[in-house]
């Protein structure tokens, strides 16, 4: 139902009315971003979208009374005046605020202080064409320097990483958390572009997606009471996921498109670089497609549609700047995911080209690559950096995996197959540096056939005896179609983009095998 023109004129009206109620009485205090990125302006008004502000001309002729808030990056104390760094973690660049001798007592790194002042041009800066000038300087809380673990010096991802409640407020962590945040959001905006619909799929289920067993049960600490007692909260095992995959096909069988950025978890023991207990996929649904292409295709526009937003952005201009000699290799990976070829090559071609470069003595692998075994991490990176675009190290698509090597729910590939070497129509895209990204494939669509594959991995007896997987399997019972989807390791996406060698530095808070401090 639409509203009538007049009605919607009134709303809007008074929205807009609202709106300048609360940015003048009940506003969040402005960032310190908003006030540089201000004074850096051009002579047009225009919206800074990295922020969020419209800013003018005018904003920047003049000085004006301002009021932050934010923490002591660091004090330099003169003769006659005190020049104080504040950040906020809206920006990598502190804001300079002048303050007289006895105003900057008691300030030290790590200090929460609001400080009001002019905001005026700088005498002498060069980095920072204006600074505050304080008039009036309030701590809101103090920071002992004698106990307060983070000071001006260099310190380790090791050392921060036994900090990870404080290490955020590292300049070099705030401008990782800022990323993250505007990847999101650009991914949101691209699947929202593309008809998209986001979608929650649930934490705890009830079945191991990926059928590997590495999974967390869920119990509770609540006391059983009464005559039937359980020792299961939901009466049987249930899980912490490892894939929402299952319950977006479920999804997907009614809106063709969705999508989901969600927490995963695998009680996996490998205490390396590349693997977190706890992690975020990005995982993607689509029906109505009967070949790989649409997926591999639409991963490509997704990945540089990103990559492009990133580069032309503050943050990615940020994140450059905060990588320090890290900053070339970041460019480049971006430069060589827009511009590089991004090749397609089956599994068996990948084998081939592996077992040549052995033969040829180009490389000599600790798992020698063998027709039915899996890819291991040093074989995905070798392809990447030498057969990736177009020799020089690229993107590349390894597609059609034998059958047995991957889980129950994957389609068959097309065509005649030998006996014995059946493949599925699957993919994974490989990196260099990194190895595999995402994988995905098609899904088995036929009630018939997937009952088959699940009962040819144990996982049913046959029609009567589909356990947990009930409902998936009868998800092809009733206007059953052709679908497929892929999921992307988000965090590791994102050590990729920022040149991050270490996952553990990329989340937050990370649990890993004997890991879960804070």
């Amino acid at each position: 139902m639409f509203l009538p023109h007049q009605f919607r004129r009134s709303v809007i009206s008074r929205l807009v009315q609202a709106r300048r109620i609360s940015s003048s009485v009940d506003a969040f205090p402005r960032t310190v971003a908003s006030l540089l990125i201000r004074s850096n302006g051009t002579s047009n008004t225009h919206v800074d979208h990295d922020i969020g502000v419209t800013k003018s001309s005018s904003d920047d002729d003049t000085s004006q009374v301002v009021t932050v808030h934010g923490w002591i990056r660091s004090v330099r104390r003169m003769k006659n005046v005190s020049f104080v760094h504040i950040a906020d973690g809206s920006t990598t660049t502190p804001l300079q605020a002048v303050l007289t001798g006895e105003q900057s007592e008691g300030l030290t790194m790590g200090t929460s202080v609001k400080i009001t002042g002019e905001w005026k041009e700088s005498l002498g800066g060069k980095k920072q064409e204006r600074e505050l000038l304080a008039q009036e300087v309030k701590i809101l809380g103090e920071a002992d320097p004698q106990t307060y673990p983070l000071q001006k010096k260099y310190q380790t991802a090791e050392y921060l990483r036994r900090l990870p409640h404080l290490r955020s407020r590292i300049p070099t962590n705030a401008n990782l958390l800022q990323l993250r945040s505007y990847i999101i959001s650009r991914l949101t905006n691209f699947f929202a572009s593309r008809e998209f619909v986001q979608c929650h799929p649930p934490i705890i289920t009830s079945s191991d997606c990926e059928g590997a067993g590495e999974v967390f049960t869920v119990s509770s600490n609540v006391a059983e009471i009464g005559e039937n007692k359980s020792p299961h909260f939901f009466r049987n095992p249930k899980y912490l996921t490892v894939s929402t995959q299952l319950h977006l096909e479920a999804l997907a069988a009614a809106l063709p498109r969705v999508w989901t950025l969600s927490p995963t978890f695998r009680a996996e023991k490998s205490d390396t670089a590349r693997h977190l207990n706890e992690f975020y996929m990005l995982e993607v649904e689509v029906s109505f497609i009967d070949s790989l292409n649409p997926l591999l295709t639409f991963i490509e526009d997704m990945t540089k549609d990103l990559v492009l937003g990133i580069s032309s952005s503050r943050i990615g201009a940020e994140t450059l700047a905060a990588a320090g000699e890290r900053a070339s290799e970041i460019e480049q990976r971006w430069k060589g995911l827009l511009e590089k070829k991004w090749l397609r090559m089956t599994y068996t071609e990948a084998i081939e080209a592996l077992q040549s470069a052995v033969n040829r003595n180009e490389v000599k692998f600790v798992f020698p690559p063998a027709w039915g075994t899996g890819l291991q991490a040093e074989h995905e990176k070798f392809l990447a950096q030498t057969l990736g675009g177009k020799g020089k190290g690229g993107p590349i698509f390894v597609t059609d995996y034998p059958r047995k090597l991957k889980p129950f729910y994957m389609l068959p590939s097309s065509g005649e197959a030998e006996e014995g070497k059946e493949t599925v129509a699957c993919f994974d895209l490989l990196l260099p540096a990194i190895g595999e990204l995402v994988g995905g494939s098609l899904r088995e669509h036929r009630y018939d056939q997937l009952v088959a594959s699940m009962k040819n991995l144990g996982l049913s007896s046959g029609d009567d005896d589909l356990g947990d997987l009930r409902w998936y399997a009868e998800l092809r019972k009733w206007g059953s179609a052709e679908h497929g989807g892929f999921g992307v390791g988000f965090d590791r996406l994102l050590c990729y983009l920022s040149c991050v060698g270490n996952i553990r530095e990329m989340v937050t808070f990370p649990r890993w095998v004997g890991k879960c401090d804070c």
